[in-house]
């Protein structure tokens, strides 16, 4: 018995496939940017991969001015700025750009939103968070406050998310 062949045409039937292994790009803001940023109403978020949740709020009055980030009863702090210095920096990259997220002890991948934020070449001349021993884990927390303000996309898959600058 012979097999029935298809309608669609080889070159639909190639940009399908084509399409499908080529990576999504970032799915649409999630509902859980919730707040105002301040620390009455802090921002609720979701880590990019969305398996946890956080507050997050500026604080003007500390010295430095910071980004404090509560996860669970930890509390880990970031230099305010970083938010103006990673948009800007997404928008000289231009393109998407992987997140990278590790722990302090352990070595950020290089080309990534966490070896930059501890690079000595970055605004600060070094590492964003400010809190020793929870200073790492920024391409984790911070960019979901960027795309909460619009400012970046970033992508909410289960591993190897990336963000750019809007």
């Amino acid at each position: 018995m012979k097999a029935k062949s298809s309608t669609a045409p080889k070159s639909a039937i190639r940009a399908k496939t084509a399409a499908t292994k080529a990576k999504p790009q970032a799915k649409p803001k999630t509902k859980s940017a919730a707040g105002a940023g301040t620390k009455e109403k802090p921002w609720r978020l979701k880590t990019p991969s969305g398996s946890s949740e956080y507050s997050m709020y500026r604080d003007e009055t500390l010295d430095p001015p910071a980004l404090v980030c509560t996860v669970g009863t930890t509390e880990l702090r970031y230099h305010l700025r970083c938010l103006d210095d990673l948009h800007a920096m997404l928008k000289r990259h231009g393109d998407w750009m992987p997140l990278g997220s590790a722990d302090e002890q352990k070595p950020a991948a290089p080309g990534t939103v966490e070896a930059w934020a501890r690079s000595a070449d970055n605004p600060v001349g070094g590492w964003y968070g400010l809190k020793k021993g929870l200073r790492g884990r920024f391409a984790n927390y911070v960019p979901p406050v960027l795309e909460a303000l619009g400012l970046a996309e970033v992508e909410h898959e289960a591993r190897g998310n990336r963000m750019r600058a809007r």
